[in-house]
């Protein structure tokens, strides 16, 4: 208790206040440059303290009795032309409770930098491979890092569904000795666009929740969905309805049953001229609640459907087909 009463002190005078014990992986795509960071802990809302990211710059997790401003200015530093490895040996030099910091930098170019301090509450350790760093503290064992970057490395796919992987693969091995409360995932686009709001590719939080991973990947799903229900929206507005129904019908397998996606691939394929293909869809719609007919006759006004009276003859048609009474 002497000891833990001591880093505490510490943390108080640095101003860091967050018990963050934890696992997380910093990683990078080499073939995209997205970064991003994923995380779970028993630790209320843990994505707030751990996980930092900026487009074109690098990527941050700090975590264990964690100083959140390792990630702000680690990303200042890297932003200046530090690599990550530079940047983090920057501020664990100026740090005086740098000895109970968990700290992984990866930086635009890949280079990966990370810190366990000797304080740091057992089992922990860390796991620095290609493109990725691994790191845990207060896990039941020292399987739980090797079992991340093994999971990772022999995982296929996307950033996200890999960082996912090596998540799930933590818990497995028997994660945090305490259990599992939240959850989080931060991944952005390789080159800056000067846009923030555009250059997150993934942006999840569970805050508390009794199994977080199984969220994670549920919220990713659904994150999935909606991409492609964006790219449809898109589509539409090019008049690409052919596209547009492709990318409905993605979300559509992804969150099965959803009115939402289901309206907006009826409607692209009713107005890509595939009517009779439409109208089981919309009648599963109807069936889940009358307000998407309301909605179904606000897009003419919108341009979505043509403001024509062949427009109209094709909303009349569809609600008389496909109405539930």
């Amino acid at each position: 208790m002497r000891l833990l009463r001591t880093a505490l002190l510490a943390l108080a005078l640095t101003g860091a206040t967050a018990a963050e014990a934890t696992y997380s992986i910093v990683a990078r795509d080499r073939a995209t440059g997205e970064m991003g960071v994923a995380v779970q802990s028993h630790w209320f809302s843990v994505g707030t303290v751990v996980t930092w990211a900026e487009a074109g710059v690098g990527a941050v997790a700090t975590q264990s009795l964690a100083d959140p401003a390792y990630g702000p200015r680690g990303l200042d530093l890297m932003r200046t032309g530090l690599s990550a490895r530079d940047a983090l040996r920057a501020l664990l030099e100026t740090d005086e409770a740098s000895a109970v910091r968990q700290v992984a930098m990866i930086d635009d170019d890949g280079i990966v930098a990370a810190h366990t301090g000797d304080r740091c509450i057992a089992a922990a350790g860390q796991i620095v491979g290609l493109d990725f760093s691994v790191q845990a503290n207060l896990m039941v064992s020292d399987n739980v890092v090797p079992a991340m970057a093994h999971a990772f490395e022999e995982t296929s796919g996307d950033l996200a569904a890999r960082m996912m992987a090596a998540l799930a693969a933590a818990q497995e091995a028997g994660g945090d000795i305490r259990g599992t409360q939240s959850a989080a995932m931060l991944i952005v686009k390789g080159e800056g666009t000067g846009r923030p709001w555009a250059d997150r590719v993934v942006d999840l939080r569970v805050e508390d929740h009794a199994e977080p991973i199984q969220e994670l990947a549920r919220l990713l799903d659904v994150h999935r969905a909606y991409e492609s229900m964006n790219r449809g929206d898109v589509a539409i507005e090019h008049g690409d309805m052919a596209l547009a129904g492709e990318e409905y019908a993605r979300a559509a397998e992804l969150l099965p049953g959803n009115p939402e996606v289901l309206f907006w691939q009826a409607v692209s394929l009713a107005t890509a001229g595939h009517v009779a293909e439409s109208i089981p869809i919309f009648q599963n719609v109807f069936g889940q609640g009358e307000e998407w007919i309301e909605v179904l006759r606000r897009l003419q006004p919108a341009g979505i459907i043509p403001a024509t009276p062949a427009g109209q003859a094709l909303v009349d048609q569809i609600i008389l087909e496909a109405r539930v009474d």
